[in-house]
């Protein structure tokens, strides 16, 4: 990258002006998304204007289109909705409303507009865009603008970003909200999972979803809910006897509840609705269990937003100007969003146009074709909820079909483990294998603690925090002989190891002792488990954002303590081993000033920087500070020592504070991604095992001594893929624990420019106009 291109980011949007809206319904993390897109203007030299209440703001102009600056958008991030208001429009839908619209943008000479909002809004602003030099030119006609004027606003840029709980939007995989809404849902099914539980209840819920289930499938996912009722799959005719054998099915197995989840679209295949009272008149009129129905309704669009919501948010808003700023006359609408973990920018009408087939499918009642277009993670989570809500376990074993996976837990406790267990023990279950639980790691399965699970032995898992079955860190080298009389005493044929990064040495070890002993040549296959998300081969790990989350409330409630006292500075120091990823992500979710990590040296000359910086800021209408640093950045730039530095620097201008977060963050209940993660992550990794199994199936006996029989399952970019644990080896530095390349350091630069520092935005990794239909063919996302 050169200079020049460096410095052009800095003056990319010199002499340029944007407007923010957000429009239609609100969502958790539209602020977040505000934020950027007002301070990354600053940041390039642009001017950007705020548009309140949506639509109707750009048509009544006035005092509701105001100039925003850097500290106007202080303190939003944690906020739910939309601060600058939204509101549903009548009049930008007539092409006079349009006319006024177009007015104020010329007389303000704002060019660039930014739309955050649902399809409807989107498209809105496509049609706005297409007609904007007739509108020019009537303008000019009326006398309105002049000549010159219509020159300088001659084209207009439009970006769009999705801000919807619904995740309806086709082309994006999560739209911002959709997380924060499954995690109100996900802390209500929970609340009444515990009542239902005392009273043997039946429980339907209703959540919002007119014409999309992703809500409802999602949940259904997190909760382990015994049904699920969505728009695009409407149930078979005889649903009625077949959920009643469920729900009674359910209770002999010994469950005290049953939950099922309803979209508000839900209908059958005649497209007659299904509302949630049939469903509870059905369950009393048949089986005469007690039966309640809670419909969540606003609740869902409510509360802050979780640390996934605010990082999307912040990452598109980014993108959002980007895409704005490099703008032509000939480049189309398009919408930013994220696939997998990049940021992709779409042709807006594209997927519009998609979003409505979806809509025509399913009143056409084409309901397959419906769920094609929903995209692979949709219909990947629909096969999964198909596999553990409607497969019933074979009661009778063809003999020689059977054979014996183990499942373990290793290193850490992390939250979503017991979710990864249960989906692997049961989909092993389904497959007609024998399942065998491990207690507390390789030293379990050296002592021989281990037992067969059954199908109610991980009833309610999935949103238990912590480790069921016991984890420890101890390596498997020591106990070889041992752990070898086990494998053989148990007959074990395949091992499902869920954990950290001993998990992944573990592997290795493994994978080296086969040299010695026969015993070792099974398939073994590494989910990533670890709140520090430092494992090998894979972008993401189960745990790491549910402490995310928790780092991040905590961090709001210092912000706002800070905010009370004036001119304080808190430290704050996270986890994460020697890997910077929680300060990093934490650091972008709640705003911080600076996260110091390992993988970004830093001096005292930088340490100096950050408190110049500080001092600065308390001269601001923002007095206070938030620094985060990971646990083991610096081995002499301790904690302590950045503290004692803050406050000697600071004297008579601000004054410090630390905290360290500790264990917390290794606790807690998992959030909805990590038990979504973790569940499709067992199913995976069990349909896996099934197949290598059969492979290394010899004489008689299992016998697998090739790199691809010991894989780590891993997300990576867009796709769920396994990677021989050996291949591997190469890409960490065992020293200290982490890989050698990750993605996350590329997102460095957008915490530090929404902390107002001068720096080099590096614009090479941007995201380039790719089209909708690319996404669907090849890899297999999650």
């Amino acid at each position: 990258m050169t200079h020049e291109e460096h410095h052009a980011a800095k003056t990319l949007g010199i002499g340029k002006a944007i407007a923010v809206l957000t429009s239609g319904g609100d969502a958790q993390g539209m602020n977040a998304a505000v934020r950027a897109v007002v301070r990354v203007g600053i940041f390039t030299g642009a001017r950007v204007f705020f548009v309140h209440e949506g639509y109707q703001g750009l048509v009544d102009g006035g005092d509701q289109i105001r100039e925003a600056t850097w500290e106007s958008v202080s303190m939003m991030l944690q906020l739910g909705g939309t601060v600058i208001g939204s509101a549903r429009c009548k009049d930008f839908r007539d092409r006079e409303g349009r006319l006024r619209a177009a007015h104020n943008l010329v007389k303000h000479g704002i060019t660039n507009l930014c739309v955050i909002g649902g399809d409807g809004s989107l498209t809105g602003a496509d049609t706005f865009r297409s007609e904007w030099s007739d509108l020019l030119n009537d303008l000019q006609k009326a006398g309105k603008i002049t000549a010159e004027e219509a020159t300088k606003s001659s084209y207009l840029n439009i970006v769009g970003l999705v801000g919807s709980i619904d995740n309806d939007f086709c082309g994006t995989d999560m739209t911002i909200g959709t997380d924060s809404a499954l995690h109100r849902i996900i802390e209500i099914v929970d609340a009444i999972t515990t009542t239902a539980q005392s009273h043997q209840r039946t429980f339907v819920l209703e959540v919002m979803g007119r014409h999309c289930g992703y809500l409802a499938l999602v949940t259904s996912l997190s909760c382990g809910a015994d049904w699920v009722f969505i728009p695009e799959c409407p149930p078979d005719d005889d649903w009625e006897e077949h959920l009643c054998r469920r729900l009674s099915e359910t209770r002999t197995r010994g469950s005290r509840l049953n939950i099922i989840i309803v979209a508000e679209g839900a209908i059958d295949k005649n497209g007659k609705p299904i509302t949630s009272e049939d469903i509870k008149n059905l369950v009393v009129k048949r089986l005469g269990y007690d039966t309640r129905v809670t419909v969540l309704g606003h609740v869902q669009r409510g509360g802050t937003p979780s640390a996934f919501d605010r990082i999307l948010g912040s990452r598109m808003g980014v993108e959002a100007v980007m895409a704005l700023l490099e703008g032509t006359p000939d480049t189309p609408a398009c919408v930013v969003s994220l696939s997998g973990n990049q940021a992709v920018r779409l042709p807006l009408m594209e997927c519009v146009q998609v979003t409505k087939d979806v809509t025509t499918a399913m009143n056409d009642r084409k309901f397959d074709e419906a769920m094609k277009l929903r995209g692979r993670s949709f219909m990947n989570n629909w096969e999964v909820y198909k596999l553990l809500a409607h497969v019933r376990p074979p009661v009778s074993k063809a003999p020689g079909s059977t054979h014996t996976v183990a499942v373990m837990n290793v290193g850490a406790p992390a939250a979503g483990m017991n979710a990864a267990v249960r989906s692997t023990v049961r989909i092993g279950l389904i497959q007609g294998n024998r399942v065998l639980v491990v207690h507390d790691g390789f030293e379990g399965l050296a002592r021989g603690q281990i037992e067969e699970a059954g199908w109610s032995y991980v009833g309610g898992w999935t949103g238990q925090g912590g480790s069921k079955l016991g984890t420890k860190r101890t390596l498997p080298r020591k106990s070889f002989e041992q752990i070898s009389a086990n494998i053989t005493k148990f007959n074990i044929q395949g091992l499902v190891i869920i954990g950290g990064f001993e998990a992944y040495t573990g592997g290795l070890e493994l994978m080296e002792g086969r040299k010695q002993f026969d015993e070792l040549c099974i398939p073994f296959v590494v989910i990533p488990a670890t709140v520090s998300n430092n494992v090998p081969g894979s972008d993401f790990s189960v745990g790491a954002d549910t402490a995310l989350n928790t780092i991040c409330t905590t961090c709001d409630r210092i912000k706002q303590s800070a905010a009370g006292t004036k001119r304080r500075v808190f430290i704050i120091e996270t986890m994460g081993g020697y890997c910077g990823y929680l300060a990093t992500m934490a650091g972008l979710a709640a705003g911080a000033d600076a996260a110091y990590i390992f993988e970004e040296p830093f001096t005292i000359r930088d340490l100096q920087a950050n408190v110049e910086h500080l001092v600065q800021k308390m001269k601001t209408t923002v007095k206070r500070g938030l620094v985060l640093r990971n646990e083991k950045c610096n081995e002499n730039y301790t904690t302590d020592f950045i503290f004692n530095l803050y406050s000697e620097e600071g004297k008579g201008i601000f004054d410090s504070r630390k905290n360290v977060l500790g264990h917390m963050q290794q606790g807690g209940s998992p959030t909805p991604f990590d038990r979504n993660f973790a569940t499709k992550m067992g199913a995976k990794a069990m349909n896996w095992m099934s197949g290598k199994i059969k492979e290394s199936y010899r004489n008689g006996r299992i016998f697998a001594n090739t790199p691809d029989s010991g894989c780590v399952l891993g997300m990576r970019k867009r796709a769920l893929v396994f990677q021989p644990v050996t291949e591997l080896k190469d890409q960490t530095d065992f020293e200290h624990r982490i890989p050698k390349e990750q993605w996350w350091l590329k997102l460095r630069p957008i915490l530090k420019i929404l902390a107002k520092y001068e720096i080099d935005l590096d614009t090479s990794e941007h995201a380039h106009l790719e089209h909708i239909t690319r996404k669907r063919s090849g890899e297999t996302s999650i």
